[in-house]
């Protein structure tokens, strides 16, 4: 009766060569939708940046796998940095059956 879907965000190039200290924004907003666990994220002079390759974790629990998948998609689409990409295919299979 409960489904939970996950999306990493990770930076540009990983798991090879990537940037480190890019400024994260969207985080609050994404929040609505989702939680946001972070990973590869440090906070210098109140900026949260960049630090490692998988960034972000961002989870959604809904009735079913369909709708978290929804949701976590909608708060990965509201939050930015120069890079940033993650899969567009999770949950797929499970959706699918």
């Amino acid at each position: 009766d409960d489904s939970a879907v996950c999306v990493v965000m990770a930076s540009g190039g990983y798991p090879g060569a990537y940037d480190k200290g890019l400024e994260i924004s969207g985080i609050i907003e994404a929040s609505a939708a989702a939680d946001v666990y972070h990973a590869g994220t440090k906070c210098v002079d109140g900026k949260l940046l960049t630090a490692g390759g998988r960034v972000l974790g961002v989870t959604a629990r809904r009735n079913t796998v369909c709708e978290a998948a929804e949701a976590a998609y909608h708060a990965v689409h509201k939050i930015h940095w120069p890079g940033a990409f993650y899969r567009n295919d999770i949950a797929k299979k499970a959706i699918d059956r």
